[in-house]
């Protein structure tokens, strides 16, 4: 259950409210903004300033895997010819660009949650 609340980017404490505002636009260059808290239990999300840099090595670790095991796939296995693999791995990357900076940060969320009892 967790790790579908993750994919869907919600709160870690009531597992109901988003994380993000709204889902940002790639074709027109907006990321993804956050609410501040939670809309529905008001879990403040950004637990001190720069709390989200080391989302940034998460959203890394992301897009790595998904360039190396694409290429292993299309030039290993499948023997395309390597500009176009190139080519495929940068499109792919760059569309999923908003959804691994929401991703990223959710995971990052995650695993510094603490639990608030009210």
């Amino acid at each position: 259950m967790k790790l579908l609340k993750i994919f869907q980017c919600k709160c870690p404490n009531c597992y109901k409210g988003n994380i993000f505002k709204n889902p940002g636009n790639l074709l027109l260059l907006r990321m993804p903004k956050m609410n501040e808290k939670c809309p529905l239990c008001h879990f403040q999300f950004e637990k001190e300033t720069g709390f989200f840099f080391g989302a940034m090595y998460v959203s890394y670790g992301i897009a790595s895997a998904i360039m190396i095991s694409a290429m292993a796939i299309m030039w290993g296995i499948l023997d395309i010819h390597p500009l176009t693999v190139f080519i495929t791995i940068a499109v792919v990357i760059v569309l999923s660009s908003n959804y691994n900076f929401k991703l990223s940060r959710a995971l990052w969320i995650y695993m510094f949650y603490e639990r608030v009892v009210k």
